[in-house]
């Protein structure tokens, strides 16, 4: 899920983006180029209804940015649309946000899911996020309206920061489920693995231990030695706190690895991490020459929890699976669309 908020492994798609932002936009408008990875099996519709009287020659341009989760969000686009009755043009898998977000703004893309942590924070330029998930999607979906952009409503899951703790080690940390918790724990079982970048970010580590009265080093109460945060690479953290290196290890909230390593998520109970909920961002021409298209999203919004992309991400992740197939099982099994 590009961050673009700008973490660890998305903040360096994000740079990669920014120099061929470019040069990708001009090939997929330009000269009608697909990216790789197109494939989506062939969907009827369920739930999903074919809207009546729509023509034959409506199109939709859907696109997403280049990492699990974005693939698996994007072709549940193009299956939802297709079984409306559109003609797709698949442009997902685009390298980097950057270079989606000019297909958006540009209006060469119809439709893609989109963070509002990300839009709030680099494309409209925002210092700080807002945690409270309503007021951040709000904020995102006013200003956008400005870029011709029309923002549905979000889905449950929010893909931001988290710490999570291997579930097998909660008994012997008091049975914590919140982060508040880890201030009550003796200072020896005070232990974190974090990556660089989130160690360093004026809204990172230090920040984050401040806004639940722990401090890095020093002594008292709230004291964390230097010597109990390992800092670690993008992915290694996930691998660390489930060895036990750490008791608390940084991770996003919709990762697959969350499951598939047995770990529990903490809940933020002080709300210092900003939201990144998703949702699907259309462009509002497109959506009021085909206004149906907001009850179709709509339809799939709520089912989109961090448990079920967890699960998702798992499988194309951990099980080696197409983005596309995942997606299409899903949507089968949730009654959005059946097999032709």
């Amino acid at each position: 899920m590009t961050r673009t908020r700008t973490t660890g492994r998305r903040a360096r798609r994000l740079l990669a983006a920014v120099v061929l932002a470019g040069a990708t936009t001009s090939l997929l408008a330009g000269c009608g180029l697909q990216p790789a990875a197109a494939f989506v099996p062939a969907a009827a519709p369920g739930t999903i209804k074919h809207i009546d009287g729509l023509p034959e020659d409506a199109k939709l341009t859907v696109t997403s940015k280049n990492f699990t989760e974005q693939l698996v969000l994007g072709k549940i686009s193009v299956l939802a649309a297709s079984a409306a009755g559109f003609d797709v043009t698949d442009e997902t898998n685009v390298p980097g946000s950057v270079a989606v977000r000019q297909l958006m703004t540009g209006h060469d893309a119809d439709m893609t899911y989109e963070y509002t942590g990300t839009a709030w924070l680099t494309f409209m330029g925002h210092k700080q996020g807002i945690p409270d998930k309503t007021k951040q999607w709000q904020a995102v979906k006013d200003e956008d309206a400005g870029n011709g952009l029309t923002w549905l409503k979000p889905a449950p899951m929010n893909n931001t920061y988290a710490f999570a703790v291997r579930k097998e080690a909660v008994k012997d940390l008091g049975g914590i489920t919140k982060l508040s918790q880890i201030a009550d724990l003796p200072a020896d079982q005070r232990t974190f693995c974090v990556e660089s970048e989130f160690n360093s970010r004026a809204d990172g580590f230090k920040p984050m231990l401040a806004k639940y009265g722990l401090t890095l080093g020093g002594s008292g109460d709230g004291a964390i030695p230097k010597g109990n945060v390992d800092i670690l690479d993008t992915g290694t953290v996930y691998t660390a706190t489930d060895r036990g290196t750490c008791n608390f290890g940084e991770v996003f909230t919709t990762d697959g690895r969350i499951k598939s390593l047995g770990l529990q998520v903490l809940q933020d109970d002080r709300g210092f991490f900003p939201a990144y909920n998703v949702a699907p961002v259309l462009s509002s021409a497109t959506l009021e020459k085909y206004p149906q298209l907001e009850g179709i999203y709509d339809q799939i919004s709520p089912k989109l929890t961090d448990a079920v992309l967890q699960e998702l991400n798992r499988q194309v992740d951990v099980e080696g699976r197409e983005p596309a197939d995942v997606a299409f099982e899903w949507m089968v099994k949730e009654g959005f669309i059946t097999k032709p």
